[in-house]
């Protein structure tokens, strides 16, 4: 046992002091050591010693007279990293773990109604995302191949509910360009050949008319069209004709009949989720990889409970999808859709320190070789003359600038393509439509890759009318240097990053400028 020389005790500071309000005893009271006074009586060490508080009532808490240790890292008190590490104060707050594509999570603490759009949000934030918009929660099911982007409005725990706890469903964060495409392009979603005739109800109205009324009062035109179906408990898929109306999905049994005497009920629309399926061929066995399927939305996945279905090609299985959601959405996605329109969005790319976005709608083209100054070019003929001519130019200047001696190579390294967002290096062919299909098939999502076929090539993928498309990019010699083409030396290019920039500006070749990068998404 230690002894201390001479006697001591512990008091409290000011607590022969007149007693004062709470405001003024909080965070004054102070435990410290003094000596005892010489007239003090004298007791024994074994005896407790009682220690009488001054505080007020309702002062919770009081600091210690030892120095606090200064925080060594200042500037990141207020992180958002920290802050979404530990638990908020409030306890009806509940974790969820969110995945980018790098297969890396991040714990988010979410409000038992806190909405997809919301957590979207939250994520924007914490992960310092550049742009608010086109950001989605993904429900992924690795095991069964199956994705679903959550709508704006569905409640994150709630879908969280429903999962099975031995399974390996996740929340993945990603972008989407084509959640709500449907409503700007609904003849490309909506093909003629898919709509029922009976939907026809008003007399004297194109599809395309009647297509966007229906999508206006947030409903949608009964869809009909042959789909491959696996068969319960075995390997063999069967084409069928189905039709989807407000009332359900059916079959017909003879054919293409719609006799009601042909129908088999096959689902309840108010009761189930739609999935894409990826790599259908290999665990499944589809006959193509334009495959979907429909489960109850209240009960766990089981493979028995997944009704598989297989389209022809992409577009046939983006409209049977997005038929799905209206149907069962309705009026809601009408009311995300304007949601989305009405937040302040800011495009990859722009150099626009207001914030104002750089679209092609905004851009118009113009005439400046007048005197007068410049002029609006309204003829559409004579813009995509002026377009060729200033391509033209602008080769001639690049050319020019290359063929200078003293240009330096190594401000702008051959390499300088690895360090771009849309450059996703030996990924494969089916790789890269599988990226592109995720992120939104809407015209102008590209992204460049190693050719795995050709060496020193590469090649580019691109989407346009939801279809993905691939250019060979060749090296090409001219003059003892070397350049980059993709129409057999006509237009080079010193970098990839020079054809990139052409290309988000011209079309060239391409039938669509390149628009929207496919990024990899890391939390």
């Amino acid at each position: 046992m230690m002894e201390v020389a001479g006697s001591w005790t512990e008091v409290f500071e000011r607590s022969e002091t007149k007693e004062e309000s709470a405001e003024t005893l909080l965070g004054s009271s102070t435990l410290t050591l003094a000596p005892l006074v010489s007239d003090s009586p004298s007791i024994r060490r074994s005896q407790p010693i009682l220690i009488t508080s001054n505080r007020a009532k309702g002062v919770e808490s009081f600091s210690s007279s030892v120095p606090s240790i200064p925080n060594p890292f200042p500037e990141l008190s207020k992180s958002p990293v920290l802050i979404s590490s530990f638990p908020p104060q409030s306890s009806d707050k509940h974790a969820i773990k969110v995945y980018g594509e790098d297969s890396h999570s991040r714990s988010v603490w979410v409000s038992p109604g806190a909405t997809a759009r919301e957590v979207c949000h939250m994520l924007v934030q914490t992960a310092h995302c550049s742009d608010q918009e086109n950001w989605a929660l993904l429900e992924v099911h690795p095991t069964l191949g199956l994705e679903r982007c959550l709508e704006d409005h569905e409640v994150v725990l709630e879908v969280q509910a429903t999962w099975s706890l031995k399974g390996d469903t996740r929340f993945m964060f990603c972008k989407n360009y084509a959640k709500y495409e449907f409503f700007r392009k609904p003849m490309l979603f909506f093909p003629e050949s898919m709509i029922s005739d009976s939907a026809d109800v008003n007399k004297g109205m194109t599809s395309s008319e009647l297509i966007k009324n229906l999508l206006k009062s947030g409903t949608c035109p009964e869809i009909q069209g042959f789909l491959h179906v696996k068969e319960p408990s075995r390997k063999a898929w069967k084409k069928v004709y189905f039709f989807l109306r407000r009332s359900g999905l059916y079959s017909s049994t003879k054919g293409s009949s719609k006799e009601p005497r042909h129908l088999q009920y096959v689902a309840d629309l108010d009761d189930l989720n739609v999935y894409t399926v990826v790599n259908s061929r290999k665990l499944y066995g589809a006959p193509t990889d334009f495959t979907f399927c429909i489960k109850p939305s209240k009960n766990p996945i089981r493979v028995q409970d997944l009704k598989i279905l297989c389209a022809e090609n992409e577009q046939t299985r983006t409209c049977w999808t997005s038929a799905f959601r209206l149907f069962k959405y309705g009026k809601q996605l009408q009311r995300n859709y304007e949601m989305s329109k009405a937040a302040p969005q800011k495009v990859e790319g722009s150099r626009f320190a207001d914030g104002k976005s750089k679209s092609e709608d905004s851009l118009v083209a113009m005439d400046f070789s007048g005197k007068a100054g410049g002029r609006v070019i309204q003829n559409p003929m004579e813009a995509q003359s002026a377009e060729r001519e200033e391509g033209l130019a602008w080769r001639r200047r690049e050319a020019l600038r290359c063929s200078l001696p003293n240009l330096n190579s190594a401000v702008r390294p051959s390499s300088i393509h690895k360090t771009q967002p849309w450059f996703h290096g030996g990924v494969s062919r089916k790789e890269a439509q599988r990226l592109i299909e995720k992120q939104g098939l809407v015209d102008g999502m590209f992204l460049i890759r190693d050719s795995q076929q050709h060496a020193r090539c590469f090649v580019l993928s691109l989407c346009y009318q939801l279809k993905t498309k691939h250019y060979l990019v060749i090296p090409f010699e001219n003059g003892g240097r070397k350049y980059y083409t993709m129409d057999d030396g006509d237009t080079l290019f010193i970098d990839l990053l020079q054809l990139v920039e052409f290309h988000q500006i011209n079309k060239g070749i391409l039938p669509v400028c390149l628009k929207h990068p496919c990024v990899c998404v890391a939390l």
